[in-house]
Order: structure tokens, then sequence, then C-alpha cells
């Protein structure tokens, strides 16, 4: 009951009361002695009232405490819903450390599994709904995956979050940052977007720049650069002690070599190419066969069998096979053998 209506409704009923006392029962007064206190002498129908004054206070006072008590709980539940709502919206962001404090068990519960997921919107999110931290970071969301650029700086996100990856990478397809702005800043940019970035930058920048951003090396980017050696446009003029400082910081497997191998195939000198190999043989088991690859691919014939005498039976099997068929008169391409 509110406490307007429950007032106003006791002191009709005080006033009925002490008015039908006064007027049908008793007009004459009386006095009281309280703790051996003489009380004044008040008419009769007033001591009737007083009680029921007296009871209206403390029921008054006992609604107050209790609409503070239920204020103070109401108010745990609006901040805990504050709280699962900065909870969602960082569950949105793909935050990695998330842990918010809730008073309530049913918001605990809820906030502790919201606490230890991702949520993705599936799709065009719809963003009409009323809660604007939520409108706006499904906004923002929407955003970025129709390849705009927006600003992310108010929710302090890391450089290895995804959306903020996917954010930088629309603002350098739109050529708002240079690649070596994004090469130059290690700290700012995370390393899967620098190597993405990378593979582009090394189809038109000078030997200097790519060593010096070589750290962003992928095999991508490898295979670019050895597309650039004596080519047409944007030739790349390199040492075989420069590529294999950039051989060194991949971890490539035999196939991989071979490909290398064929895409120099013709664009460097057959002799770079061999020692290319032999050096990169002689540091890496795994880059043999593309060692083995070149010398038949380019009919050193010699060298490759010597290798072939001094391995182990059950090695280089494709290589065997077809120096065998050499040696029988048949004249296949390597390639069908790799």
């Amino acid at each position: 009951m509110h406490i307007k209506k429950y007032t106003t409704a006791a002191l009709i009923l005080i006033v009925l009361v002490g008015w039908y006392v006064y007027a049908f029962i008793t007009q004459e007064s009386m006095s009281f002695e309280f703790f051996g206190t003489s009380l004044p002498s008040f008419s009769i129908a007033l001591w009737v009232v007083i009680p029921m004054i007296i009871l209206y206070v403390a029921s008054v006072i006992h609604m107050l405490f209790y609409s503070f008590l239920s204020t103070l709980k109401r108010r745990k539940y609006e901040k805990d819903y504050e709280k699962i709502v900065d909870a969602i919206v960082d569950a949105y962001l793909g935050k990695k450390e998330r842990l918010n404090s809730f008073k309530t068990d049913r918001y605990k519960l809820l906030g502790t599994v919201v606490d230890n997921a991702t949520i993705f919107p599936i799709g065009e999110f719809d963003t009409d709904i009323e809660n604007k931290k939520l409108r706006d970071v499904l906004t923002l969301i929407n955003s970025i995956r129709n390849g705009e650029a927006v600003e992310l700086k108010k929710y302090s996100l890391a450089p290895s979050n995804e959306l903020v990856i996917q954010n930088e990478r629309n603002r350098y397809k739109k050529g708002d940052i240079s690649a070596e702005n994004i090469l130059g800043d290690k700290s700012k940019y995370d390393i899967s977007l620098r190597k993405e970035v990378y593979v582009d930058f090394v189809k038109y920048a000078p030997l200097q720049a790519i060593e010096k951003h070589k750290d962003a090396l992928s095999k991508d980017a490898l295979f670019e650069i050895l597309s650039r050696i004596n080519a047409d446009a944007h030739t790349l003029e390199i040492s075989n002690d420069s590529l294999i400082s950039l051989f060194h910081n991949l971890q490539l497997n035999s196939k991989e070599y071979i490909e290398a191998s064929k895409k120099l195939s013709k664009s460097m000198l057959p002799e770079q190419r061999i020692k290319l190999f032999e050096l990169l043989s002689n540091d890496d088991e795994a880059a043999m066969e593309a060692y083995l690859f070149t010398l038949f691919d380019l009919e050193m014939l010699a060298p490759a069998k010597e290798i072939l005498d001094i391995s182990q039976p059950n090695e280089y099997m494709p290589f065997k096979a077809y120096n065998s068929l050499r040696d029988c008169g048949k004249h296949f391409d390597i390639n069908l053998f790799v």
C-alpha cells in the first residue's frame, strides 16, 4: 500500500473512531498514572485514538524500513542489469579478459556464462533494440562486417582482437593507412594483419624494405618475392645469402622447397639456382629433394647421381626411379615424379 493512501485512510479511521466515541459513547475526561507519573487529563475519545496514532506511526516506520530494503534490492538488480549488458557488449566485441562481479544470484549465474563466451551476431543483426549500448555495438559490428572503418578506441580492444584486425584491414583497403604504417608499428597492429599486408608489400617494395620487415614474412610472401626475381615488372635483384635468410625464417617442407625451385626455374640463372638449393640442403634436410629436383631439372645428372648413390635405400625413391629410367634411355619430365 502506498504511504500517502495508507496515511489518508488511517487519519480518516482515527478521526471517525474519535468522533464516534466522543459523540455517541462518552464526552468525559480522565487521567492516567504512567510509571508513577500522573498524565494530563484528556477526553476519553482522545485516549482511544492515541494508541491508534502510535500504531499508525509504528506501521509507517515498518513500511518505510522494508521499502528501503526493497529499494536497495531493486538497485542491486538494476546495477546487475547494467553489468550484464556490459558483459554482453564485451562478449559481442570478443574481449579476452572479462570478470564482472554480480550481487544477485540470478545475474551471477547468467554473468558467469556470458563472461566465458563469445557471442557472434548472425547475419545482418537487427539493431532496432531499446538498449543503447547493445544497439551501438551491434551497429558497429555490422559496419565492420560491411567493410567500413569505424572508431574503436573507446572500447579499449587489444590489437589481436578480431574486430580490430578486420577494422584495420578495412582501413588498409580503403587507403586510410598504408602497408608501411602497419608494418612499422608492431605494438599497434596484430602479426596476422602484418603478415597479410606484407604479402602485398613485397610485390613492389625494394629489397632493403623487404628485409627490414621480414619478421612478417610468410610462405605466400616468400613466393611473391621469388616471382619478382628477374621479372619484367618490379624486378628484384637478390643474392643467395639474402634469399637463404628469408628461407630460414620459415619452416618449409619438401614439397614447398620444390615449389620454390619451380618458381625460380624460369627467372633465376641456373648456376645461382643450383647453388641456392645446395646451400639450403646443407642446412635443412627438407630441402634435399628440392636440390635433387633442381639438378635433374637442369640436366645436372652427375651430381644428382652422386647424392642418390650415397643415400639410404628407402630415401628419395621418386628420384631414384627417374634416374633409373634415364639410365634406360627413357626421358620423362621430372615434374611427373614430384
